[in-house]
């Protein structure tokens, strides 16, 4: 029981800070910024259980990239958007839902936020943030099919009813 309310806390940090962590880092190429006087500042993560975490499966999707034109601006939740944090936009699904996102192409695998609503381009089911993108390699291509999971914790349903 501890774990999973160390772990639902963990996730209401990510959704509320907006933090967001690489599932693999063989690529220790940096992200570009956008400000130069950015600060970089390492967060210690609390310990938890990821045997109380489900990855449920929610098949491929197409996927794309937006980012320069709308940083700043307000998403569909109401935070402005920044382009080199890892949110995605989604037509349906809830606002703070977490998604591991997977390339199969090469194997990178990240987890993203959901904090917009899009895509708008017919066809493609997911837009993912330029720092996102650029995570899982789509920077040249623009679209590709991704692996899509959504993270859930274990029994959280039950312990909000109860």
């Amino acid at each position: 029981m501890r774990s999973i309310v160390k772990a639902l806390l963990f996730l209401v940090f990510i959704a509320l800070v907006g933090f967001t962590f690489v599932l693999n880092d063989d690529d220790s190429s940096a992200l570009p910024t956008t400000d130069a006087n950015e600060i970089s500042l390492e967060t210690k993560l609390p310990d938890f259980d990821p045997n109380i975490i489900d990855y449920v499966d929610l098949g491929t999707m197409k996927a794309s990239w937006y980012g320069p034109g709308f940083h700043g601006r307000k998403t569909a939740n109401g935070e402005k958007f920044d382009q080199m944090s890892y949110t995605a936009a989604h037509k349906t699904l809830r606002f703070g839902t977490l998604l591991k996102i997977t390339n199969p192409k090469n194997g990178k695998s990240i987890v993203v936020r959901i904090n917009d609503r899009g895509p708008y381009i017919e066809g493609r089911e997911l837009d993912l943030s330029k720092a996102a993108a650029h995570e899982l390699g789509l920077m040249r291509k623009g679209v590709a099919r991704l692996k899509v999971e959504e993270l859930k914790i274990k029994g959280l349903d039950e312990m909000v009813a109860n």
